[in-house]
């Protein structure tokens, strides 16, 4: 089972990624440009020189204001992938969206609204509803913050320059130290992201992400006005049978980390069917597939990796346990063994 599901799911996500893998825009301004200050304070419970008003800042910025990015996700061993990130807001409050890969063939995501159009070669172009594009960044980090404040802890380490901007450097440290932490560093004027690192609990770099360029404008980008939302593709309708009586329990989560859907699913492949759960603190989501009455296939637990993600599977007693996410194995682990039938 683990073979086809990780082949799968892996490169399902490995698209996914790619696809919001594009947030750009050069970062001097051009003539008849201005970078515009962010008009919404934090919020007012918290001091205003604190980490978690600097990440509500960046929230409200990244929602409302007009810009262009590009950066580069950067991982060991991999090839540096280039990507534009463009945003912008009509005249109505629409949200418009551009996420771009500019390195091969090209693989873009659209979003106008609620409405996600994502256009990759050899496959036909598609929507799906949703308010967030998949990406490198994680979407809850961009629209709710503050879910993030249960699980982690956050440092006001200083400021510095990030490509040629004044930023804030804030680090992010689970409580428990069961996942991964964070660096990131908000443009100090607008409160946008100008860089992330995601290091492991040695300390060690995993993942980068380096803005190397962004523009803040009054107005949306021209691009936008060129989109017209009737010609874009129709709206996937993903037809998934709910399980709402799962005779099964996930007895440990770390700390801040909450089961956000349920719900059974057929492999394409092997037309298996599977429970799987999405586990999710804000920062980071957890897929758990979770497979009864199967004969065990294996001697003992089977851990991959798909760059930053661990890939971990498990025969738990009549259960074969699948967990991807990007978090340390022996939390994947944690997690999988236990899973127990409700009493």
């Amino acid at each position: 089972m683990l073979k086809v599901l990780l082949n799968n799911i892996t490169s399902r996500a490995f698209c996914a990624l790619l696809v919001f893998s594009s947030v750009s825009s050069p970062l001097y301004a051009q003539e008849g440009e201005q970078n515009l200050p962010i008009t919404n304070s934090p919020l007012s419970e918290y001091p205003i020189d604190s980490a978690q008003a600097w990440l509500t800042k960046m929230s409200k910025a990244s929602q409302s204001l007009n810009y262009s990015s590009t950066f580069v996700l950067l991982k060991p061993g991999v090839d540096s992938q280039p990507y534009l990130w463009r945003h912008g807001v009509t005249d109505e409050g629409v949200e418009m969206e551009e996420l771009n890969l500019l390195n091969g063939a090209g693989k873009k995501a659209l979003r106008v609204g609620d409405k996600v159009s994502y256009f990759e070669p050899n496959f036909p172009p598609y929507s799906l509803l949703s308010a967030t594009v998949n990406g490198p960044f994680p979407s809850q980090f961009f629209r709710h913050p503050e879910k993030l404040f249960v699980g982690y802890d956050f440092v006001m380490v200083g400021r510095s320059r990030i490509s040629g901007r004044a930023a804030q450097q804030i680090r992010i440290i689970s409580k428990d130290k069961t996942r991964y932490g964070l660096n990131v560093w908000l443009d100090q004027e607008t409160g946008l992201l100008l860089k992330m690192n995601m290091f492991n609990l040695k300390n060690q770099l995993m993942e980068q992400i380096q803005v190397t360029g962004l523009k803040v404008t009054e107005q949306p980008d021209p691009f936008f006005s060129k989109i017209e939302p009737g010609m874009l593709p129709e709206v996937v309708n993903v037809e998934q049978n709910k399980k709402t009586n799962s005779p099964w329990e996930i007895a440990y989560l770390p700390v801040g980390m909450n089961l956000v859907k349920r719900e059974l699913r057929r492999l394409s492949i092997t037309s298996e069917v599977v429970e799987y759960v999405m586990l999710s603190d804000g920062l980071v989501d957890v897929s758990v597939y979770i497979q009864e009455n199967v004969k065990p296939k294996l001697a003992g637990n089977m851990v991959g990796s798909n760059q930053t993600d661990t890939l971990f599977n498990i025969q738990n007693g009549p259960l074969n346990i699948t967990i991807i996410g990007k978090i340390p194995v022996a939390t994947a682990s944690a997690i999988a063994t236990s899973i127990k039938r409700q009493s």
